[in-house]
């Protein structure tokens, strides 16, 4: 059965800290799991990037230090150290690094990760970050492998004269693949599993005397991969028809496609998604409560729309109000390094959070109504990550506020009762509108034009919402948009593609920017 990105794995979610979940969250969890290869306590870590990476020019202003530092330090996103890492690094004793160097990558967004532990043990990593926290670790010491956090992996290294052994499926019998890879006269046999392994088969192993090394991976994604279960759908087309068939609305339709893409229960699965949205509804809050930040270009400004309709200088008691100020709160979380959610990434995490709630408050939706656009959501995410994916550093910032603007539109769709098919069409309408969308961040801050582009994303979804649910036709159905976006990006300069090389990035004004907070000590910077 072929996998399928899953709605809490892929597009709402992670939960992190940061300003870019491309940067930050995808770094931490290749760096995190690099540490379950090295087997032991770090003592050094040299990173490199290459020079004609996309990550060669912001590593540093993006996040990406913070990311892999805490990973590697064993920090948990949530932890409020994440602010400090290079303070923390100090304190335990470890030496991490970084440089730009030269060498062969396979993905724009690649890191190599050169680790010794404490004990003498060493280990080379590279891994590439897919996108919307997605990632991939593709090489261990030589060997090629594709280990996306989803997993269980078990690695097993012995001489590949040493015939392959046969055992292997007896002792993991529901096993999720069996991979061998060489390297010279080496062989790393690589077992993913969806279930923890045990210390038997472990044991089973070191008795055999085969092998040189064995190595126990854990997962780091929240919904562990291997326990799929066949949809009743395949393409977007064939979903509306089950949909209509079945009298389903897109919510019922995106909790039965997370239920059957994670293979756990229903009520589960929406214990899940209420954690979540409530960690989305307390950057919310916490954003509009006041954060400061001193490695940022915007102040806080979320509070300003309130005080601007108390005195009547803007629109009374509108709803458009209400979007800004929840969108600029989330956002002004996310630059805060306060605790967020990629939805479906960083850069683009006010757009649904904050047009949803804004909604919702609007129409009085239920706490458990809310819970269900979320779903809407998670649908039509997944189906654009079958697509381009979430990575704006190959297709620009359309895969991210013109994702996003998508996904709360069928949201909002699912909020005002429509139809399933009234709910894509309005993603379809969404993501129309926002095709060729660059992303140019100002200064290498995810904050700058994102904020702006993050509520004119939510404002589309509420007009395209209101559009599809009074009868407006799409015309061009979800699947012919989402091919275009990638079509589309392959006519787009790299410059504008989150390079800091092109765009309002090379103004004069966002230069002056830059050279100010490069002047500075950031807590970005080593």
């Amino acid at each position: 059965m072929k996998k399928q990105p899953g709605i809490f794995n892929d597009v709402i979610g992670p939960i992190m800290r940061g300003p870019s979940s491309s940067h930050t969250a995808a770094s931490w969890r290749a760096a995190k799991m690099s540490m379950d290869l090295l087997n032991e306590p770090l003592k050094k870590a040299i990173v490199d990037f290459d020079k004609d990476g996309a990550w060669a020019p912001n590593y540093r202003a993006q996040g990406t230090t913070v990311g892999i530092d805490g990973g590697l330090l064993g920090l948990d996103m949530a932890d409020d150290r994440m602010k400090i890492t290079e303070q923390v690094a100090n304190e335990m004793g470890i030496s991490i690094n970084y440089e730009i160097n030269s060498f062969k990558t396979k993905h724009v967004n690649t890191v190599r990760l050169k680790l010794e532990g404490t004990q003498g043990n060493t280990v080379q990593v590279l891994a590439a970050s897919l996108g919307g926290g997605s990632f991939e670790i593709q090489n261990i010491d030589g060997f090629e492998v594709s280990m996306c956090g989803d997993y269980y992996e078990l690695l097993l290294f012995n001489s590949s004269s040493v015939p392959f052994p046969e055992n292997l499926k007896s002792i993991f019998p529901l096993n999720n693949g069996i991979v061998e890879s060489v390297n010279d006269d080496k062989r790393l046999i690589n077992i993913k599993l969806s279930k923890a392994i045990a210390a038997e088969a472990i044991n089973i192993l070191n008795n055999t005397n085969t092998f040189e090394k064995i190595i126990t991976i854990n997962p780091v994604m929240p919904v562990i991969s291997g326990n799929e279960i066949e949809l009743p759908f395949s393409s977007v087309e064939s979903m509306l028809k089950y949909a209509e068939k079945e009298d389903l609305d897109l919510a019922t339709i995106g909790l039965l496609y997370e239920q059957h893409q994670s293979g756990l229960p229903e009520d589960e699965v929406v214990d899940k998604m209420k954690y979540i949205v409530g960690v989305i509804e307390s950057s919310i809050k916490t954003g509009l409560a006041g954060t400061v930040y001193a490695d940022r270009i915007l102040p806080q400004q979320s509070h300003l729309i309130d005080k601007a309709d108390k005195r009547g200088k803007i629109l009374q008691n509108s709803i458009i109000n209400r979007i800004i100020a929840n969108v600029s709160a989330i956002m002004e979380s996310k630059s805060a390094m306060e605790v967020v959610v990629a939805n479906p990434t960083a850069g683009s995490c006010g757009t649904v959070g904050g047009v949803l709630r804004a909604v919702a408050d609007d129409i009085d939706a239920t706490d458990d109504e809310l819970i269900q656009a979320y779903f809407a959501t998670g649908v039509i995410g997944a189906y654009f990550a079958m697509g381009p994916g979430f990575s704006a550093e190959e297709h620009g910032c359309q895969v991210e506020c013109g994702a996003s603007a998508g996904m709360a539109a069928a949201g909002i769709v699912q909020l005002f009762g429509g139809t399933a098919r009234q709910a894509v069409d309005a993603g379809s309408m969404a993501i129309q509108n926002m095709i060729g969308l660059v992303c140019d961040p100002i200064a290498d801050r995810v904050e700058a034009p994102c904020l702006g582009k993050n509520v004119s994303a939510a404002v589309n979804a509420l007009s395209s919402a209101t559009m599809s649910t009074a009868g407006y036709n799409a015309l061009i159905p979800l699947n012919e948009v989402i091919e275009t976006v990638s079509s589309v990006s392959s006519q787009m300069p790299t410059c504008v593609k989150c390079t800091g090389k092109g765009g309002l990035a090379i103004t004069k004004t966002a230069c002056m920017l830059k050279e100010k907070l490069a002047s500075k000590t950031s807590p970005f910077v080593k």
